[in-house]
């Protein structure tokens, strides 16, 4: 008996992995009512596990740990996969939008660190990013900053990604336009 349920432990823990989870912006809201005011809570959270994959999710309840509690869990269904290089940095320049938010993300030399303010630095962090400089412009909303970044991470795509694409090697891809010429 032990033993059956020592294994779906295991089980359980090897389907999910462990994730580090960020709250990002809780807001609290009122409803007024014939008998006064009736108290909310949003919760934003940014969740990963700091090897690649990141999601966020919303979570509304009548208490604070309950809004973290769905929003969390909304956001490991909600997980994307972004191709990072060295495991360290993006593989390239990046613009993601969202509604007047504009972020701007840029790859950088090891030691850099993050370079990025308040919700941005957060999925930067759950993603396991350790070098980058990014910009948010337009928006200061911490859920449009949140989604235009994770606009920007969906487009990001890795040198083998393109060569699939495309049909030809990661050799041909990453080769720089000048040797080409100079070897005409």
């Amino acid at each position: 008996m032990a033993e059956r349920e020592n294994r779906r432990d295991r089980r359980e823990r090897d389907e999910t992995p462990e994730f580090a989870d960020r709250l990002v912006a809780i807001n609290r809201v009122s409803k007024t009512v014939k008998g006064g005011k009736r108290f909310g809570f949003a919760a934003l959270v940014v969740v990963g596990d700091q090897r690649g994959r990141v999601g966020f999710g919303k979570g509304k309840a009548k208490e604070v740990p309950e809004a973290i509690r769905k929003a969390t869990e909304q956001a490991k269904r909600q997980m994307i996969r972004v191709p990072l290089r060295d495991g360290r940095t993006l593989h390239h320049d990046i613009e993601g939008r969202h509604g007047a938010g504009k972020v701007i993300m840029r790859t950088a030399v090891p030691g850099t660190g993050i370079i990025a303010g308040g919700p941005m630095r957060a999925v930067f962090e759950m993603l396991g990013l350790q070098d980058v400089v990014a910009k948010s412009q337009g928006s200061q909303n911490p859920y449009n900053m949140v989604r235009a970044t994770f606009d920007a991470l969906r487009n990001s795509a890795s040198p083998r990604q393109v060569a699939q694409r495309r049909g030809k090697k990661v050799a041909d891809i990453l080769r720089k336009p000048e040797a080409e010429t100079v070897d005409a």
